[in-house]
């Protein structure tokens, strides 16, 4: 039986990570698979990030969250729900932001520094980073992140990978963004406006 320090995971993003991939079995071998699909869903990162922001924008909820200046934005704002659209400046500029993301997880070693890239993108949807006017509700969040979950799903379903390779990188990208949705919650836990 392993020994985890359970205040150290509350406290040291690290170690936090290396626990929850070990426990779900998060290895290289999930991560060779998630660079493997680069090539194939790379060229689909635009239709990705569309149709996510065609879903965000369409309940109040979720879209009300793009009419507050966003961190890093020098634009024109939409200033109310009812002028956001695709094209809107502002929504161009968090799509953006969607599509680094997936590049990130396509792309980058699975080291300490993606460890504070997916900790920093839980961090940046509350007031304790970005733009203090952004505190999307966690209920936002799981939505958005099953929302990521199940069009990845889709996307790689379609793919010409023979069924064993198929089901190896879906289950390699459920893991990392079941691990992403650790990061995020973890932040709208009382008691942990100081983790690191």
């Amino acid at each position: 039986m392993q020994s985890i320090d359970e205040a150290r995971l509350e406290a040291d993003s690290q170690y936090r990570y290396e626990y929850l991939a070990g426990f779900m079995g998060f290895g290289p071998e999930d991560t060779a698979l998630i660079q493997a699909s680069a090539p194939l869903l790379g060229p689909l990162i635009p239709q990705l990030v569309e149709k996510t922001y065609e879903k965000l924008l369409s309940y109040d909820a979720t879209a009300r969250h793009f009419v507050p200046k966003q961190a890093g934005y020098e634009g024109p704002l939409p200033g109310g729900v009812a002028n956001l659209t695709l094209s809107h400046p502002q929504v161009r500029f968090r799509k953006e932001h969607l599509s680094r993301y997936f590049m990130q997880l396509l792309g980058r070693s699975y080291d300490a520094k993606m460890v504070q890239y997916l900790d920093m993108v839980g961090k940046m949807h509350t007031p304790k980073a970005g733009s203090k006017e952004i505190d999307v509700p966690l209920v936002q969040m799981n939505a958005l992140l099953g929302l990521l979950v199940d069009t990845l799903t889709e996307a790689i379903s379609q793919q010409p990978l023979d069924n064993a390779t198929m089901l190896r990188t879906l289950r390699a990208f459920h893991k990392l963004l079941w691990i992403q949705n650790d990061f995020v919650t973890r932040h709208y836990c009382n008691g942990n406006a100081n983790v690191t």
